[in-house]
């Protein structure tokens, strides 16, 4: 039996779990990064690339034609990069205002 989640049910679910993952992580590396006195530019752009890399899957699955799950894929690679978006647009203010950077 299959069944039928809307797109904005996905979309939603994955900008959640890229928010939660890279927020906490994020959050993590500065407070490792002042501690083992790493430049925070290194780790910024670590975690963009890291989130280049989460997005590139949905965004596979989206140009493969033959899965057949096209909005699947528009909807899944839509949150993972607003998430990601998001989660590394605020996580550094979070981790200045906690004093890890």
């Amino acid at each position: 039996m299959d069944v039928f989640v809307p797109n904005y049910v996905i979309r939603e679910q994955e900008a959640v779990g890229a928010l939660v993952v890279f927020g906490a992580l994020r959050v993590i590396a500065g407070a490792v990064a002042v501690e083992k006195d790493w430049r925070i530019s290194l780790v910024e752009k670590c975690f963009i690339a890291l989130a280049a890399l989460y997005c590139v899957p949905p965004l596979l699955e989206m140009l493969t034609p033959f899965f057949g799950t096209y909005s699947d894929g528009v909807a899944k690679f839509e949150g993972r990069a607003g998430g990601c978006i998001v989660a590394l647009f605020c996580a550094p203010i979070l981790s200045h205002r906690l004093g890890f950077e």
